[in-house]
């Protein structure tokens, strides 16, 4: 069952550090599927190390210039964006998720559907120092959008 937060609840990002239990990871899940549910890069960028590298399907960058000038780009294109995000597995300082998220294509107006996985490693602070993404993307009806 993939997790959904209600907006507005805090980041606690950094609050939760390493190593995880079931119930921290799952915590510390929700909690980025809420900050990145904001579309503010500059939410999300606090729960990342200053030199985060980040692999994004074939990108790769670090660090939080690059993290924020990158999440400008996706929400300028990926429109009435909503994810949901599922813990997978965890371990020590590390987490896997599975994904899914909707939006709705700028240059198109179609909407898609995105699955994906992501592997995360955390540093002592709790924050994000590696992201390894992989996703796949296919349109979709508005009527078959499952995420509101």
């Amino acid at each position: 069952m993939l997790l959904r937060l209600k907006t507005g609840v805090k980041n606690k990002m950094t609050v939760i550090k390493p190593p995880f239990t079931e119930e921290t990871a799952r915590t510390k899940v929700k909690a980025a599927q809420d900050a990145w549910n904001t579309r503010d890069p500059e939410v999300v960028v606090k729960g990342y190390s200053v030199d985060s590298k980040w692999r994004n399907r074939t990108e790769f960058f670090s660090g939080h210039d690059a993290i924020k000038k990158f999440l400008k780009r996706k929400w300028s294109k990926e429109l009435n964006y909503k994810l949901m995000k599922e813990l997978w597995a965890f371990s020590g300082n590390k987490i896997s998720v599975r994904f899914e998220y909707e939006w709705k294509d700028a240059d198109t107006g179609r909407w898609m559907r995105t699955h994906g996985n992501e592997h995360w490693e955390f540093n002592e602070d709790g924050l994000m120092q590696t992201r390894d993404m992989s996703a796949n993307d296919y349109p979709i009806d508005e009527s078959e959008r499952r995420i509101k």
